[in-house]
């Protein structure tokens, strides 16, 4: 199918990640970049992860990203979108799966990316990446495993992971500030929790936090704008380093659709996010 109908296909089909990955490879998203690793296994339950890398050699500044999908669906192989787009301007990203509900609830899936950053800490050497530059990023619940990855250190720290180790963070579209539980997706997810305080990243606001890129957009109705602009206000209350984007016009998937080659055009999230990488991961 020639591109400009696959691109009709997909905008008719709400862009279902898998279509998206495959638009993005049509138009040529991989170009200088290999995936240097599968379905590597990491973790202690049976999570996998991809690795994506620019070709050449050499040593880069690592991405860890993690997908959305309210915390019950998503697959790392849908999402080469993502790593294929950082790659391409200098990243070696690890894309990982994670537990989803009702398997699992609450603090699982953020258990899941601690294991993931401890891999990467721990691995990523081998691939070209510097484990000294390691930053995280994430779509929807994605964006909430950063935050809460970012802010509350009880969780790297119960997998051993160093102090420092995240040297910055990038929040897409994210749910950071959204108790009382009132979507399906939400108390699902967070249902038998004592403290649901302890849920909200919004609670952990703190000023050693490391910086933070916070991407919302005004048409977003699945995660409303207000979660990124009260982290945003906490942390920067905290005094906390934070930046805001808010993308007029766009909706919840258009943020992440951004990424891939064809929807670059909808709004500069992948120049803003590299931007942000790039100062705050640069070599001292």
């Amino acid at each position: 199918m020639a591109v400009p109908a696959l691109i009709a296909a997909a905008l008719s089909a709400c862009s279902p990640p898998a279509l998206l990955n495959r638009l993005d490879s049509v138009a040529g998203g991989g170009a200088g970049v290999e995936r240097a690793g599968q379905g590597m296994a990491f973790g202690s339950h049976g999570q996998t992860l991809d690795v994506w890398r620019p070709r050449g050699g050499g040593t880069h500044p690592v991405v860890i990203f993690w997908y959305g999908g309210g915390w019950v669906s998503g697959r790392r192989e849908e999402y080469g979108f993502a790593g294929r787009a950082l790659a391409a301007r200098g990243f070696v990203v690890v894309v990982p799966d994670y537990r989803k509900v009702p398997a699992v609830r609450f603090p699982a899936f953020v258990e899941d990316g601690a294991q993931a950053v401890r891999w990467t800490r721990d691995t990523i050497a081998s691939f070209g990446g510097d484990p000294e530059r390691i930053a995280l990023a994430g779509h929807s619940a994605g964006a909430y495993t950063v935050a809460m990855l970012a802010l509350d250190p009880r969780f790297l720290a119960a997998e051993g992971v160093p102090a420092g180790t995240v040297k910055a963070g990038i929040g897409l579209s994210g749910p950071y500030d959204f108790y009382p539980f009132d979507t399906r997706r939400s108390i699902d997810a967070m249902a038998g929790v004592a403290d649901p305080a302890a849920t909200q990243p919004v609670n952990f606001a703190r000023r050693d936090a490391p910086p933070m890129l916070l991407v919302t957009s005004s048409d977003d109705t699945v995660v409303r704008p207000r979660n990124a602009i009260n982290l945003a206000a906490r942390l920067k209350a905290a005094g906390a380093p934070v930046e805001l984007r808010n993308y007029p016009g766009l909706a919840h998937e258009e943020v992440v659709m951004a990424l891939a080659k064809p929807f670059r055009g909808k709004g500069p999230v992948l120049d803003d996010s590299v931007a942000f990488l790039e100062r705050t991961l640069a070599k001292r």
